[in-house]
């Protein structure tokens, strides 16, 4: 299915999702909501690996987490990846988990609106919340200029970003938060049990990055691909439709240029793989749905119609 919210759709040049600078940042923290002092708190926090993540046994710095002046809490320089786990409320629980990527350019983690928020709502809908802290591009003290690069042919097209302080010289940043994303899809199937989850109904979501990051588990191998899969505003790499191919939801506005065409083709592919999608564009958002008033607004009532249509929120058997 697809939903066009707009008289037309704007073609505009691929802009690269983690081209996006501090500026822009900036401007996604003074513009989306703030968090607010009844935001949920993870019952649980979830390493992603035993000891020191695979290729960052040299990145020696500490994460940093900062709260703008509007109240929003803001990761930076993720060296432990980890899960944070929101329980579906107690009364209702149905038995499917939702990993939720916030986005941020790699650089940052936007863990509220992208991440806390989305948990409290998946929450209320009877799903478990899993937010992933996934590993990003040092920008502490000493930080370099980053060194963007994107290799662009024919699809497949790949996406780096290539560290360029200390630890982090010469490694692809985008590989590495990918990794991540894999392994968080692997740890909630392996522990689906424990927490009373439906061992085939792991999905994962992901945010601008954290889109990135979603579509790289997706197209990925079976053991670390989710369930079903939901791609807001990013997209990464697009490979052939696995057979079966998870249901899939897409969500972007017509006059967002980093985002929308890739949708618009990722859903095309989706469709000739014989794939379930559903696409919703609307006429205004704006990178990170910021610009208000319109049905970008909403898109969370459009993705709880979606869950249900593919029965994620019938109450699993046990």
């Amino acid at each position: 299915m697809i939903v066009v919210h707009s008289q037309r759709l704007i073609g505009q040049s691929l802009l690269v999702l983690f081209a996006i600078t501090a500026t822009s940042l900036s401007a996604e923290a003074q513009n989306a909501p703030g968090a607010v002092a009844s935001a949920p708190q993870p019952k649980s926090e979830i390493p992603l690996y035993p000891g020191a993540a695979p290729g960052s046994e040299k990145w020696d710095w500490q994460e940093r987490n900062v709260v703008t002046a509007t109240g929003m809490p803001i990761t930076h320089d993720v060296v432990r990846p980890v899960l944070l786990h929101y329980p579906a409320d107690a009364s209702k629980p149905v038995g499917t988990a939702m990993i939720v990527a916030p986005g941020g350019g790699f650089r940052a983690l936007m863990m509220s609106y992208e991440g806390a928020d989305v948990a409290r709502r998946l929450n209320e809908m009877g799903v478990d919340a899993f937010v992933l802290k996934y590993r990003l591009m040092y920008t502490g003290p000493g930080a370099p200029q980053p060194a963007n690069s994107a290799k662009l042919g024919e699809r497949p097209r790949r996406y780096s970003l290539t560290g360029a302080y200390q630890g982090q010289t010469g490694q692809d940043l985008v590989t590495i938060a990918g990794d991540d994303g894999r392994q968080a899809v692997k740890i909630v199937r392996e522990r689906a049990g424990d927490y009373h989850i439906g061992n085939h109904r792991i999905g994962m979501m992901g945010y601008s990055a954290g889109g990135v990051v979603t579509t790289d588990a997706l197209f990925g191998p079976a053991e670390t691909r989710p369930d079903f899969a939901a791609l807001i505003y990013g997209v990464g790499e697009i490979k052939d439709v696995p057979n079966p191919a998870p249901p899939l939801f897409l969500a972007v506005a017509a006059d967002d240029p980093i985002a929308v065409d890739r949708s618009v083709e990722v859903f095309s592919t989706y469709l000739k793989g014989k794939g379930p999608a559903e696409l919703h564009i609307f006429q205004i958002g704006a990178h990170g749905f910021l610009t208000k008033g319109g049905g970008a607004d909403h898109y969370l009532d459009r993705l709880e119609e979606w869950l249900k249509a593919n029965k994620l929120l019938a109450k699993a058997a046990e």
